[in-house]
């Protein structure tokens, strides 16, 4: 799993990283750029393999889709 954190005091978001290297980064950039402030804003949390299934069955309703309009047309 891939994670993205997002600031909570501005706009600023890591890249997808581990949980350790974004935590990491985080750090950094609320010590940089908003000193005195804890860590907070929020964590995006993407799963390996799920833009492919999400791929696959968009696929599948194009394929049906053309399916049912070649089938009502042929008639």
């Amino acid at each position: 799993m891939a994670n993205r954190y997002w600031c909570g005091e501005c706009s600023f978001k890591t890249p997808w990283l581990g949980e350790s290297e974004g935590l990491r980064r985080q750090i950094e950039h609320y010590a940089d750029r908003h000193p005195g402030t804890p860590p907070g804003g929020q964590v995006e949390t993407r799963r390996r393999g799920s833009a492919v299934a999400h791929g696959c069955l968009r696929l599948t309703a194009v394929a049906l889709t053309l399916l049912v309009v070649v089938a009502a047309c042929h008639r």
